[in-house]
């Protein structure tokens, strides 16, 4: 493309550094892609002891906003990503003076609100041809005392920093609301009508610098207390119209962000069949792991792509895929507190199993620990390599 600027290559002579806003779990899997590659990888991050940070060639150990670390993470990446959506979309922006920034502060910014998510998801509805869900913003009691009987009973969001099911109260009632929230403490909220759900998918896509966008197979997802516990691709349930309208949709919004990177859009198709946009992720997603053993372009390599300027990987699969998410829970049998390790010498023994643990020493309930992807000729033989692998490790199938 004209006055497209050119690629940050690979070097080993002096290297070319990628950097990540966070340490967590999907930056250690984005720098395993990116060294793969041949570049050398910074991680920000406030926590010393991070997975990212044990895989990292440089871990600078500092908060988001802090401006001296910025300022030398910039001065040393020629381009830099966050792993998380909550890091400060002004310290994207301020890192964006001197490095390449993928994807771009406002970009990132959308996805922190969920108010001003759903009113871009809105103005994308033209060229989308999908809609949120109906919903009202809670910021006072009065928009309690406003809120009319068809959007309940609902699920009330705090409109920022909410996660894997945090930030979010099922409530059936005015009532219900105003007491959510309170307990909220009076954080501004979102109020979402809930619907007849079928199942939920997700589509990973990704946009380089150049315009050229790709979209992954859709991912069926299934969630439980609001963390994803399965994925699934191709999803059993998923009809060829379903994922072509969702792929459609994700690459009207991917180009209406004029977006850089990796973006994950999650859905949910109605009983009816249609489909409504739920939220989206600025970053590789818990969704989008199936894609380092069942795709010739993992999301994290793909990631790297975009963020150096290079031409975006090949997103076909391969093979069918199960992903099992790994929680803290296994590590404890019942109700004791006595931790014990997972029989991963048995689920390694089933057919097509593909071990990702984090690095990650202190397992807890509710904790993401890892994953185990099972891909096999069929979709029916990596099914039943997933089920068996639940009851080695005595979770509910």
């Amino acid at each position: 493309m004209s006055g497209q600027k050119p690629p940050f290559v690979p070097s080993a002579t002096p290297p070319t550094w990628l950097g990540v806003m966070g340490g967590g779990q999907l930056g250690r899997m984005f720098v395993h892609a990116a060294q793969a590659m041949g570049f050398k990888v910074a991680v920000l991050e406030p926590a010393r002891d991070c997975p990212a940070g044990h895989a990292a060639d440089y871990l600078l150990t500092a908060g988001y906003n802090d401006p001296v670390a910025l300022n030398q993470l910039s001065g040393l990446c020629a381009a830099v990503t966050t792993e998380f959506e909550n890091v400060p979309a002004q310290s994207l922006a301020q890192l964006a003076a001197h490095s390449f920034v993928a994807p771009a502060a406002a970009s990132v910014s959308v996805a922190q609100d969920r108010i001003v998510e759903k009113r871009f998801f809105t103005e994308c509805a033209a060229t989308s041809h999908v809609l949120p869900a109906p919903h009202k913003v809670i910021a006072s009691e009065a928009d309690i005392d406003a809120i009319t009987p068809e959007l309940l009973p609902g699920i009330l969001k705090t409109a920022r920093l909410g996660y894997d099911g945090k930030g979010q109260v099922r409530v059936r009632t005015q009532e219900e609301v105003r007491a959510a929230f309170r307990e909220m403490q009076g954080v501004t909220c979102v109020l979402e009508k809930m619907l007849p759900l079928a199942y939920e998918v997700s589509v990973l896509a990704a946009r380089g610098a150049d315009g050229e966008s790709a979209v992954y197979p859709i991912a069926e997802n299934v969630h439980r207390d609001g963390i994803l516990f399965s994925t699934t691709v191709p999803g059993p349930n998923v009809s060829d119209e379903c994922a072509r309208r969702a792929q459609h949709a994700a690459l009207a919004i991917i180009g209406k962000l004029e977006y850089v990177g990796v973006l994950c859009i999650e859905f949910f198709v109605l009983q009816d069949g249609s489909l409504v946009v739920n939220e989206m992720a600025p970053r590789p997603h818990n969704s989008g792991h199936y894609t380092i053993d069942a795709c010739i372009t993992s999301q994290f390599a793909q990631q790297a792509r975009a963020m150096a300027r290079l031409p975006l990987g090949d997103v076909r699969q391969h093979s069918p895929a199960v992903m099992l998410n790994i929680l803290g829970d296994i590590w404890f049998e019942g109700d004791s507190d006595n931790a014990r390790e997972p029989v991963w010498d048995k689920v390694l023994a089933l057919r097509g199993a593909n071990l990702h643990l984090y690095g990650k020493d202190d397992p807890r309930r509710g904790r993401k620990m890892g994953h185990v992807t099972f891909v096999a000729p069929s979709l029916a033989e990596a099914q039943e390599s997933f089920d068996a692998a639940c009851r080695m490790l005595g979770i509910p199938a």
